[in-house]
């Protein structure tokens, strides 16, 4: 703004002292200067905001599953209609307003739209699902009747307007550096101002026409003016907070084609600097997608594969443990068999589910028949806190039948009685329960996951509202789930160790299984420890502070197991958590965690709206990614903050000491609005778009306390600093010898010989602040196809402001010595900085 008004005084002044256009150039030149940077800013932050509003859509993508022309289906919920039925399970948000049809134990918490904390008791009585509200508990089945705008959570939308990100840690640390540098730019200024001014009044003095002031005068007061705010356009660095504004949105555009969607910017920058992952096994570490293996049913151990036939199995059971198998496996179970457009059957539900209907399914079971032959009064649907669920039927002829399903342990100690070889109900004696648990034992030490199933007979006194029993069962049997480890996780968490992370595994399944798993892929070493989420509830403050950085697996853990973990590995030990976690009951970790990662496949919409980021392939390996990202934002940012602050270093140092020595400033205003683009915006074009490399996966974590402008950057800063100033103080106090210029066009010539040194310097000094520590700068510099463009356009422009635009610019055309002396001037930073990087500095 002040630069403007310069500009137009100094159009006014020039316009009636030397008339037109001769008397404009000057400021012309200071107006198209501003327009080209005030544009090149402006074109920059549109197209960052486009990226952020497509990753906004992308944030608000939910499926949904849905009954439609009689077939269950998977839809988005901006494809909603009214007529559908939406099927609803704990930890969805509900997609429009709807009224419940059927479902169990339904309990929605409604503190979005009302405040109220207390979740409300949905059934027939009270049937309306509101848009925005979360299922608490249980499941059900919703017509949907109103969506959109039309929907409450929509009016209450339409009457706010969602606010941007707040700035990121990075942005206010640097906002503070900027501020710092800005003020000591400001002081500069001053000074160079008041120097120059004095210079002319001398010089008047002398003449003594120091009453007498002519045109010319103000015109040089204007310059001097000029050259002022100019030096504290050039000191404060605003490019700061726009590099790490286009840093972080290259790299959620990026990571958004490695899969992981970014939901708060400043999630990219803190996990580069992550040092703990506590990570789920299931869908994580493990493929999720499981099958039945091997089972314990009559007390005896089969193996079992798609392969064999049906027969066998069926004929080694006796057929009536075989029918009250299959009725537990179709009546007690959260996920359905349907047939999907093409007529094929298809099995819906959580991976473990799915695993048990197909080995119901295999074995001649039919989903349907079975569910119409009993009726379903009651349900208590999965979560991890109880890690059972159960179910209450009503046969035709009377009666009721609980089926209970689990942690086998668990399901086990309910147990007073089993199923025996000849398929008769005897009590469970000692012998019999250690057989079953040591099962248990060899199952999970095969790195199976068990589930136990058992029943239990009511006779016709059950009430609907009565909670189900918790002992009494007679136990059916134990099936063993194989969740096979994903391909490529044991060298994602190889990479982990070598980047100075540590993985835990956090998981509510049995400790041998855990256990079994983590070893396998390189998680649980000699000297960690693997612990059960009980026995960890259990030690004191004391006997944690030791335990926890041994810990590497935690089996049977509880969600606030998991969130006492998190914050005593913050708080205690000043780690930087990353959390994975996919249910309800995980939102409390996420939000303790320095950064909550969801799953977006198998994660409840609960815990994605608690995550930082969701993990939209459910793999542990784009975490990895994630965190190289993370570590890219920041050396992109750091680099990028390298180079600005040499060139702020330098154009301070050199306008303000040719002021006090000489009485004029080698650089002019619009020269150094050209030099404020390069270093601003298309530096941070350049520097902090650099995509990420392998070799920053084997350095340490920054952590918690890390200093942001390191020593090695202020080894890099101060020595590129001092070659630059040493050659333009040279270049301006015997230049004119070295190049053999006289003549009136000497000064000029001078001066623009300065101009395109330092230019050049700083085009040079770009390429070496790729990296901070290697010599090797050119390394990828091709595929960096943004880098080459703005260093491209940069050396175009700069020919073009000393060959053409020099009356807007105050430039004289060069001769080819002299263009090759500029050039080579500039190179030769190169292997300066080079030489830099040799010497041994420390990392703080």
């Amino acid at each position: 703004m002040i630069l403007a008004i310069c500009a137009l005084v100094s159009l006014a002044v020039g316009i009636t002292v030397e008339g037109w256009p001769k008397g404009a150039y000057d400021g012309l030149g200071i107006v198209l200067s501003i327009l080209l940077v005030v544009f090149v800013t402006a074109t920059s932050d549109y197209k960052q905001s486009l990226q952020f509003r497509d990753l906004d859509k992308e944030k608000k993508k939910i499926m949904v599953q849905v009954t439609r022309d009689c077939l269950r289906q998977k839809i988005s919920i901006f494809d909603l209609l009214p007529g559908d039925i939406v099927h609803l399970a704990i930890g969805d948000q509900v997609p429009a307003d709807g009224l419940f049809i059927s479902g169990f134990s339904v309990l929605i918490n409604e503190s979005s739209l009302t405040g109220e904390s207390e979740p409300v008791n949905v059934n027939v009585a009270n049937p309306f699902l509101l848009s925005g509200t979360k299922v608490q508990d249980g499941s059900c089945k919703m017509l949907v009747t109103t969506v959109g705008m039309r929907t409450q959570w929509g009016k209450l939308m339409a009457t706010l307007s969602e606010g941007g990100d707040d700035e990121t840690p990075l942005q206010v640390k640097l906002n503070g550096v900027a501020t710092i540098i800005g003020k000591i730019g400001l002081f500069f200024a001053v000074v160079t101002f008041s120097v120059l001014v004095q210079g002319l009044f001398s010089h008047k003095l002398q003449e003594g026409t120091n009453w007498i002031w002519s045109g010319d005068d103000a015109m040089e007061m204007l310059e001097f003016f000029a050259i002022a705010v100019t030096i504290v356009v050039v000191a404060v660095p605003e490019g700061l907070p726009l590099a790490v504004t286009l840093s972080l949105a290259f790299a959620m555009k990026k990571m958004m084609n490695d899969k992981a969607l970014v939901r708060h910017l400043a999630a990219c920058e803190t996990m580069g600097s992550s040092t703990s992952i506590c990570s789920d096994k299931t869908g994580t570490l493990t493929s999720n997608h499981m099958t039945v293996v091997k089972t314990c049913i009559c007390e005896e151990i089969k193996e079992v594969s798609s392969s064999n036939k049906s027969n066998n199995f069926r004929s080694a059971v006796p057929e009536s443990v075989v029918k009250i198998l299959l009725q537990s496996i179709f009546t007690n179970t959260g996920g359905e068999v349907v047939n999907n457009k093409e007529n094929k059957i298809e099995i819906l539900g959580t991976p473990t589910e799915t695993a048990l209907l197909e080995f119901g399914l295999l074995h001649g079971g039919d989903f349907q028949a079975e569910r119409q032959a009993s009726k379903i009064v009651k349900v208590e649907p999965f979560n991890s806190a109880k890690k059972r669920m159960g179910v209450v039927i009503e046969f035709p002829e009377g009666g009721f039948r609980v089926h209970s399903k689990g942690a086998s342990e668990i399901i086990l100690a309910s147990c007073d009685k089993v199923i025996s070889s000849n398929g008769d109900v005897v009590p469970l004696d000692e012998p019999t329960t250690n057989h079953l648990k040591n099962t248990i034992e060899q199952f999970a030490s095969e790195a199976l996951r068990t589930l136990c199933l058992a029943y239990m007979d009511m006779g016709t006194d059950f009430s609907v509202d009565s909670p189900l029993p918790l002992k009494g069962y007679t136990c059916i049997g134990i099936v063993g789930i194989k969740d096979p480890v994903r391909p490529g996780v044991k060298e994602s968490v190889a990479i982990c160790k070598s980047a100075g992370i540590t993985v835990r595994m956090v998981t509510g399944d049995n400790i041998n299984t855990a256990k079994a798993i983590a070893k396998e892929i390189g998680i649980l070493t000699e000297d960690g420890i693997a612990i059960e989420g009980p026995e960890f509830r259990e030690k004191s403050e004391e006997e944690l502070h030791e335990l926890i950085p041994k810990i590497q697996v935690m089996a049977r853990s509880s969600p606030m197991d998991k969130h006492t973990l998190v914050k005593h590995l913050r708080t205690t030990f000043g780690e930087v958590v990353a959390v994975t976690g996919d249910g309800t009951n995980d939102a409390p970790a996420l939000h303790e965690a320095d950064i909550g990662l969801a799953m977006g496949i198998a994660g409840t919409e609960v815990a994605k709206e608690s995550a930082d980021v969701i993990i939209l392939d459910d793999n542990f390996s784009t975490i990895v990614t994630v965190a190289k990202w993370g570590r890219s934002v920041y050396i992109n940012i750091q680099k990028f903050v390298q180079f600005q602050l040499t060139v702020n270093v330098v154009a301070l140092i050199v306008n303000f000491s040719s002021a006090c020595l000489t009485g004029n400033a080698p650089l002019t205003a619009v020269q150094l609005l050209w030099v404020n683009m390069i270093m601003d915006t298309l530096g941070a074009l350049a520097l902090a778009t650099e995509p990420p490399h392998d070799d920053l996966m084997k350095r340490s974590p920054v952590g918690r306390k890390g200093n942001f402008i390191s020593n090695v950057m202020w080894r890099n800063i101060l020595g590129q600093s001092v070659y630059q100033f040493v050659i333009i103080w040279y270049l301006q106090t015997r230049g004119k010898e070295a190049f053999h210029l006289d003549g009136p066009d000497s000064e000029l010539i001078l001066n623009t010989l300065i101009f395109n040194s330092f230019v050049f310097c700083q085009v040079f000094n770009e390429i070496s602040s790729r990296e901070m520590e290697k010599i090797n700068v050119f390394r990828g510099i091709l595929k960096n196809h943004v880098f080459v463009a703005v260093l491209s356009c940069t050396i175009i422009f700069q020919i073009v402001i000393v060959e053409f635009l020099g009356t807007f610019a105050s430039t004289s055309p060069l001769t080819l010595q002299q263009w090759f002396v500029s050039v080579c001037l500039g190179f030769l930073g190169m292997p300066i900085a080079a030489a830099l990087k040799l010497i041994p500095v420390g990392s703080n």
